[in-house]
């Protein structure tokens, strides 16, 4: 599929693609996504067409842009590297999400709490979603995935290839459907989207932890640091004040008094003798 010019990637897509590892697949390759790779390196990862990635991210994002309500589209991830990106895409796009487990029956039984009628579903890996795929067919709910090169393909309607089990490549791919989406929505114009991409990346909640210890352990070293100097400078004027300076000669007895010799102690010269 040849796009326009317009619709057409720049070179610092390709340059974040690359840099996120969006073209690394797996050692296996399903028979239907044989057309998305390019080929295979000689440690046995395919590599996957970022030119078919980009085409298929801009007839995904016509396809959400054809709903007319954005709170009919739902994203769906269980993987943890993807519920990050698919809350961010939602709340940039008006779609709806559902980051962590699917629970069954959420498209098939009306009596959950959880039910749902959406028009389209966005899934982040179809081998872990599979349940949500699986009900969508029931209920002919059209499918947008991303898809790596061992992915099934079985009951979804669009698949993007790309490597959906990086922590960075599937931010970058739910970021840039995101852009395209806002793009042809008119919401923004095209070379110009100030979110960085960094906030649809996965963050470990250790590393969230150990940030939040360091931070509070500066300000508290901070705030410590500014009580004693605060303390030593009250020090110093209170040294400098001649209402309490120290006065020599007011001491008892002065400092040319003699001290007194020592009981026991002889003064003549000898021990004693």
């Amino acid at each position: 599929m040849s796009l326009p010019s317009l619709l057409q990637f720049k070179e610092e897509d390709v340059s974040k693609m690359l840099a996120a590892e969006v073209h690394i697949g797996t050692t296996n390759i399903d028979f239907k996504m044989k057309d998305m790779v390019w080929k295979r390196r000689p440690d046995g990862l395919h590599i996957i067409n970022i030119a078919k990635t980009w085409e298929k991210i801009v007839l995904a994002a016509r396809i959400i842009v054809a709903i007319e309500n954005p709170q009919d589209v739902l994203c769906i991830s269980a993987r943890p590297y993807g519920q990050r990106a698919v809350l961010k895409f939602s709340q940039y796009t008006g779609a709806q999400a559902i980051a962590g487990r699917f629970t069954p029956g959420t498209f098939t039984n009306q009596i959950t709490k959880q039910f749902r009628e959406p028009r389209l579903l966005i899934v982040t890996d179809p081998r872990i979603d599979s349940q949500a795929i699986k009900e969508a067919s029931y209920v002919n709910i059209p499918v947008i995935a991303f898809c790596d090169s061992d992915s099934p393909l079985a009951y979804v309607d669009c698949a993007i290839p790309g490597n959906n089990k990086g922590r960075l490549s599937i931010g970058l791919l739910y970021w840039l459907l995101a852009r395209e989406v806002l793009r042809m929505r008119g919401t923004i114009e095209r070379g110009i989207w100030d979110v960085p991409v960094d906030l649809f990346f996965y963050r470990d909640p250790e590393e969230l932890e150990k940030a939040d210890e360091t931070a509070a352990y500066e300000d508290t070293g901070a705030a410590q640091w500014s009580k004693d100097a605060a303390t030593a400078i009250a020090a110093v004027d209170t040294f400098k004040d001649p209402a309490v300076a120290f006065d020599a000669s007011a001491a008892q007895g002065g400092w040319d008094v003699t001290a007194p010799a020592a009981e026991g102690w002889e003064t003549n010269d000898g021990w004693g003798m």
